[in-house]
């Protein structure tokens, strides 16, 4: 039987997954502590599964956005609908983006270290802050009209996936970075937090792929931590909690509520930031 200890371990993992995933405080970067604390590796090591883990963000992702996946594989399987094309190109344009500079990133990352993980953070706060003021401001505009899925470009794409791409670095939030840059492009808030979302499965699961081929021994060294039933636990745990969290996004963002919402996760950003960066971290 799995010591209860691990189990436990597992579950707190998951946890600070499930939950980092989505706001702009760098999952990888949270996992990494936490793991290196619970289950004493190293910096390497400790990076390497907070990767690892985003397997459990992903399959939430997939169960909650499903009718997205399933628009991509009837483009597949030949659909000539316009819009389902649109988001092919979409999705197959930002992942090939993001993993021509990502990948890079991630091969180097191992020398990034120290202030580099909280200086990241006030950055995508303070943008974060300032992404609810400029809501605020243009929403007092009379007529104004923001964005939405339909009126991306092919430059939208290459920024989102530059932006996703720059996201391998240890301390900068997937989510917090391509969500900030779409409602800078002036894109509807709902429609930011659910096109970075759909197009961070891809780059979770190429990190995973490139995780499990690159730094298998660290992923060993991890699972050695809390045993195979821990991780089963630890991944289960990401996806429920992923799951409530995606939803209660989304409903915010959908509602008059989105400048409050963008300005306390830059808050929250800004707040992680400080913290790393005054305990040199």
């Amino acid at each position: 039987m799995a010591d209860l200890l691990q189990l436990f371990h597992a579950m707190l993992l998951g946890i600070v997954q499930g939950i980092a995933e989505w706001l702009p405080v760098s999952s990888k970067t949270q996992v990494l502590l936490a793991s290196s604390y619970l289950l004493n590796l190293d910096y390497q090591q400790a990076y390497t599964f907070g990767l690892f883990m985003e397997i459990g963000t992903v399959l939430a992702a997939v169960i909650y956005f499903r009718g997205y996946i399933l628009d991509l594989l009837r483009v597949l399987a030949g659909s000539k609908d316009p819009m389902k094309r649109k988001l092919f190109v979409y999705v197959l344009v930002v992942t090939l983006v993001t993993g021509v500079i990502g990948a890079p990133l991630y091969l180097i990352a191992d020398s990034v270290k120290g202030v580099s993980i909280g200086v990241p953070m006030l950055v995508i706060g303070a943008v974060l802050i300032g992404d609810a003021l400029f809501i605020r401001y243009s929403r007092r505009r009379a007529g104004a009209v923001r964005r939405t899925f339909k009126d991306m470009k092919t430059r939208d794409y290459i920024i989102i996936g530059a932006m996703q791409g720059i996201a391998a670095l240890p301390g900068v939030s997937r989510s917090g970075i391509t969500v900030s840059s779409m409602l800078l492009l002036d894109f509807e808030a709902d429609e930011a937090f659910k096109l970075s979302f759909v197009v961070g499965i891809f780059a979770s699961l190429a990190a995973f792929f490139l995780t499990t081929i690159v730094s298998g021994a660290n992923v060993g060294d991890a699972v050695a931590g809390i045993g195979l039933a821990g991780l089963g636990l630890a991944i289960l745990t990401a996806t429920l909690v992923s799951l409530v969290l995606i939803d209660a996004l989304i409903k915010v963002a959908s509602r008059s509520g989105i400048v409050y919402l963008t300005a306390g996760l830059g808050a929250i950003a800004v707040v992680g930031g400080i913290l790393y960066t005054a305990l040199g971290l």
